[in-house]
């Protein structure tokens, strides 16, 4: 039965390739932003079970170069903060993170520990353990959930804004916000951070792509044709799509995993921008009229890519991760009520926004309840990922000192 399925699914992963030949032949192929995977770990063999899941990671990333993709990162997500560190005094908990993170940095590899609390009843003290561990160590990713099926969680809200205004404190450069999000609406599974979560026993792959250059090279040809783009972009978000969902059935099926889906949203980073794209298809600046019609044009394809979705599903508008973003956040062609506007309609919250670094606690929670009251009404996933920038005000510029990250000027608070 194995050696049938494992067959089958070879079978799937040629037609894969050969429908990217064919159907993508003039265009640009994608990264693979995240391959990731989402196991429980035991304190005691923990490094036994990385080793083991990065080999199943390494084994899928080949399988994409050897499609001629390039692979950005692999990552393993694990079980909820909470029960990672159940049973752990405050210092051994804290040492453990230590030497998780330390194995990320030698092993090459993004780790995130879950949400910090997912419900109201949650112990907050657990958010105050991950805004120390943020504070001081560079590769763990991170969260909290502010709204879900039950409602808005309001305490979770003020537990994160508490912890984002901790961490700006006492991070080199602000920098420890950039790896916490507080999400609302999103399921488990998704492969993107910091939000992505499980709560099952493991060994489960998702897959995601950073394909904001397939959307550009789209809406370069379709003239700001909105049928056409639609048509043309769920066409090529497919193609990478189908590849991906043949990749991860295939790894999984050798290795005895479950193969989650694939999120279609097409990520930016630095100059492969999702903001570019966008003026390409209406022919102004970011934040000009039509931008919420290119944003529509984004995810209804993203929507109708006939895969197994998982994650947001959407569109990302990541002020700082996107050189053109970053330049018209500067520019101020829109702000924070503008990316909640365009969330209402396709897009996957705010993120990577810059914020003064006076910013108060309760302002913080304003701005995340928001978030979490816009995703509960409409039962779309949505994330915050706010950046306070201690000693910087208004009207000044950002001081971050990382690769993903492209400085801007910090915007007076709503």
């Amino acid at each position: 039965m194995f050696r049938i399925r494992y067959a089958a699914v070879s079978l799937l992963l040629l037609a894969a390739a050969c429908a990217a030949t064919a159907e993508a032949a003039d265009y640009t192929k994608p990264k693979v932003r995240a391959i990731t995977a989402f196991v429980s770990l035991e304190r005691a063999d923990y490094a036994r079970q990385v080793a083991a899941t990065l080999a199943v990671l390494r084994e899928a990333q080949r399988d994409f170069e050897q499609q001629g993709y390039t692979v950005e990162s692999v990552r393993i997500t694990t079980q909820p903060l909470a029960e990672l560190l159940r049973g752990q005094s405050d210092a051994q908990a804290l040492g453990f993170l230590k030497e998780l993170d330390d194995l990320a940095a030698r092993e090459n590899f993004l780790p995130n520990i879950g949400p910090a609390m997912l419900h109201d009843g949650d112990d907050p003290h657990t958010m105050q353990l991950l805004g120390e561990a943020l504070s001081t160590l560079s590769q763990l990713n991170a969260s909290a959930i502010i709204a879900a099926d039950d409602g808005i969680h309001w305490k979770v809200v003020h537990a994160a804004a508490r912890l984002v205004r901790y961490v700006a404190d006492h991070s080199p450069h602000s920098q420890g916000t950039f790896n916490f999000a507080a999400t609302a609406m999103l399921g488990p599974y998704g492969p993107f951070y910091p939000g992505a979560y499980h709560l099952g026993a493991g060994e489960r792959l998702a897959i995601g792509f950073e394909g904001a250059n397939v959307v550009a090279e789209v809406f370069a040809r379709t003239h700001g044709d909105f049928d056409a783009a639609v048509a043309e972009l769920t066409r090529q978000l497919t193609v990478h799509a189908r590849v991906a969902e043949a990749v991860g059935s295939q790894v999984a099926s050798r290795h005895g995993w479950t193969f989650m889906g694939v999120d279609p949203t097409p990520a930016p980073l630095a100059d492969v921008s999702i903001g570019g794209a966008i003026e390409t298809f209406t022919g102004a600046r970011f934040g000009s009229s039509g931008t919420m019609t290119a944003a529509l044009v984004i995810t209804t394809a993203v929507k109708a890519v006939p895969v197994r979705q998982i994650g947001y599903a959407g569109l990302m508008v990541p002020v700082m991760e996107d050189k053109v973003l970053a330049r018209r956040w500067a520019e101020g062609t829109y702000d924070i009520d503008a990316l909640l506007a365009y969330s209402a309609v396709c897009a996957t919250g705010i993120d990577t926004v810059p914020l003064p670094g006076n910013i108060s606690e309760a302002q913080l929670e304003r701005i995340y309840g928001d978030v979490a009251s816009l995703a509960w009404k409409w039962h779309k996933p949505l994330a915050a990922r706010l950046l306070p920038v201690a000693g910087r005000k208004a009207g000044e510029a950002t001081d971050f000192s990382d690769q993903y990250l492209f400085n801007t000027k910090i915007h007076p608070l709503p």
